[in-house]
């Protein structure tokens, strides 16, 4: 037996299970910067990466966020990779505040300089990709109608990678303490070595 339902008509279970199947997903925690240096700072849990050359990675914004309209006005951002150290941190810039308030003041986090885009990265944090906006979508549903969905696309024009995690040079998963978003209403996963197999392609 399966449970099968269909969205457009409610799941009838107590939480939506969709982010609990389609997890855990890396954390999208996005510096930007509003057209007169306000700063903000924001996780999304719709986040990934999509190209190798050039690296392109992706945040989806339900609703219009100041992330957005920071992004749309500058046409730049900042990601930077959530790990365990920095996770009740990462909490708090969850909170719903208006765009004069400062994220990286709220969660007592420092901000560093980036060397390619004027927004800040977060010094705690042990990498940060460097991005400049490369497309903003509004998403549609079937019948075509706009939802009050963005994707928002970046170029990683610039890596800052902590030394400690150059392993003879290969980035160290495995040791990083990423920190994974789940579905249900605060489930949270972190990866470690314990989770790490070895895995080849198959040659032609």
């Amino acid at each position: 037996m399966t449970y099968f339902y269909e969205p457009r008509l409610g799941h009838q279970l107590p939480h939506d299970p969709f982010n609990a199947i389609v997890a855990p997903r890396p954390i999208g925690w996005v510096s930007s910067q509003s057209a007169d240096g306000g700063l903000n700072l924001a996780p999304y849990s719709f986040f990934n990466a999509f190209n190798y050359i050039p690296p392109l990675i992706g945040f989806s914004s339900i609703g219009r966020k100041d992330s957005l309209n920071n992004i749309e006005a500058t046409g730049e951002f900042v990601w930077n990779l959530v790990t365990r150290p920095q996770v009740e941190a990462m909490n708090q810039t969850c909170k719903a505040v208006p765009p004069e308030v400062n994220e990286f003041e709220i969660s007592g986090l420092s901000t560093a300089p980036s060397r390619l885009v004027k927004v800040p990265r977060v010094a705690e944090s042990p990498v940060s990709f460097e991005c400049r906006c490369t497309e903003i979508l509004q998403m549609k549903n079937l019948q075509g109608e706009p939802l009050q969905t963005w994707m928002v696309f970046g170029e990683v024009i610039g890596v800052h990678i902590d030394e400690k995690l150059l392993n003879n040079g290969i980035y160290d998963t495995a040791n990083a303490q990423h920190v994974l978003r789940g579905g249900g209403p605060a489930d949270y996963f972190s990866i470690g070595p314990e989770q790490l197999f070895k895995l080849h392609r198959p040659s032609n």
